[in-house]
């Protein structure tokens, strides 16, 4: 039985983008086709965030992406310990939100 040969895939990367956007704030938001990942920043005493990045991608994308992170946490608790959240009971307007779906 043939097996197919595995592709190397060679990716760049500029240096503009390999210096990396701190985020600590994130709106998914989705419509049938697509999901949209706004990522930016939240600065104590400022009232509004600045969105830095958006990623723009399909619903399987999105959800091969998010298997990926929680194998990604799931190694990195083995190595380093449990991933606390603190104030996880509190409601707060701040972080990581799950937008309504788009019509």
């Amino acid at each position: 039985m043939n097996q197919p040969k595995k592709q190397k895939l060679n990716i760049k990367l500029d240096e503009q983008v390999g210096e990396g956007i701190y985020s600590n704030f994130c709106m998914i938001t989705n419509s049938p086709s697509e999901f949209i990942l706004d990522f930016g920043r939240i600065v104590p005493g400022l009232p509004s965030a600045k969105i830095y990045s958006r990623i723009m991608t399909t619903p399987q994308h999105a959800k091969q992406f998010l298997k990926t992170l929680q194998q990604n946490i799931e190694n990195f608790e083995e190595k380093h310990g449990e991933i606390n959240l603190p104030g996880q009971h509190e409601e707060k307007d701040i972080g990581f939100k799950n937008q309504p779906q788009n019509s």
